[in-house]
């Protein structure tokens, strides 16, 4: 049945092939893979609500853009995969194709000033990234996954970095869920083909297990784009939501590695907040830490609750 034991974790993990997961690598194909997933919407009356044959008009057009040899119809199969994955606790294990298109906002742009970079005549040492790191330590549980990126933040030359000018990027996408307390929260989800098996060998869930997740994302210095990104929602929220509250609103983050997402029979870890599929890497950065985080970028002391100091 393909499952086997591991000897580091004890944890059962998939060995059979995944689909996506043999595509070719590069950019080129990573800018595919996003175009079709912006614009597929599961719902679309095309086709008499036939996915795949969605998901393939959609790789037909983005091939245009983004021209990468390869069979449109397997990668329209293998999309249809990650669609029907369970995406995590943070989204109570729903799927990619039951999320209606009005509960996604896709590529969120945004531009925000870093300590006043915005006004003229500002001078002197501002904040840097190593101002994060405090913050970083200050706020994130000792277990949490992410905790020794405070010690990459401290270090130079990441941690010499000045936090001026301005900051600009876009996010995949924000998803809306249900929430019993209030109404709704705000999940940050990023994608991510990036191949984590090694060149001779053959791509497996177990390559995209939870722990291996964290390796690859402190690797690539994703919890730092992570902790942005739940900024610059956090301040797009506090806009818009009447009655906002950053402890309830924010939902958290999911970076889907999407090489590893094998439908709905994808093998699942154990977590603190519930399974945790192969493919998908959930994180809960604590609401003092975005919170913080956001006033450090705007040239202020962070300030943190009680609970949140150590």
């Amino acid at each position: 049945d393909g499952i086997r034991d591991t000897s580091v974790t004890g944890v059962q993990t998939c060995a059979l092939p995944i689909s996506l997961a043999v595509f070719p690598a590069g950019a080129t194909f990573g800018s595919l893979v996003h175009g079709v997933l912006e614009h597929a919407d599961p719902a679309a009356p095309a086709h008499g609500g036939d996915l795949a044959a969605e998901l393939r008009r959609l790789v037909g057009e983005q091939l245009r853009w983004w021209p990468v040899e390869l069979d449109p119809d397997a990668l329209a199969g293998a999309l249809v995969e990650v669609l029907h994955t369970p995406l995590g606790p943070a989204l109570d294990q729903r799927t990619l194709a039951t999320i209606p298109r009005d509960d996604r906002l896709c590529e969120l742009d945004f531009e925000i000033p870093l300590d006043g970079g915005d006004r003229r005549g500002r001078s002197g040492v501002g904040p840097r990234l190593r101002d994060l790191a405090a913050l970083w330590r200050e706020t994130l549980p000792a277990d949490d996954p992410l905790a020794p990126y405070a010690d990459r933040l401290a270090a130079p030359p990441l941690g010499d970095q000045p936090l001026r000018g301005y900051l600009s990027g876009s996010i995949d996408v924000v998803l809306r869920v249900p929430d019993a307390e209030t109404g709704h929260r705000f999940v940050v989800v990023d994608y991510k083909t990036n191949r984590l098996s090694g060149p001779d060998e053959t791509p497996t869930a177990a390559h995209y297990a939870p722990d291996r997740l964290a390796e690859a994302m402190l690797h690539s210095h994703y919890p730092l784009q992570a902790a942005l990104y739940s900024a610059v929602v956090h301040r797009y929220l506090r806009w818009r939501v009447p009655g906002y509250r950053p402890e309830q609103h924010l939902g958290g983050v999911v970076y889907l590695y999407l090489r590893g997402m094998a439908g709905a029979d994808t093998p699942t870890t154990p977590g603190p907040h519930g399974p945790e599929p192969a493919g998908v890497f959930t994180w809960h950065p604590p609401a003092a830490l975005v919170v913080g985080l956001s006033d450090l970028l705007a040239g202020a002391a962070p300030a943190l609750p009680e609970e949140a100091r150590r």
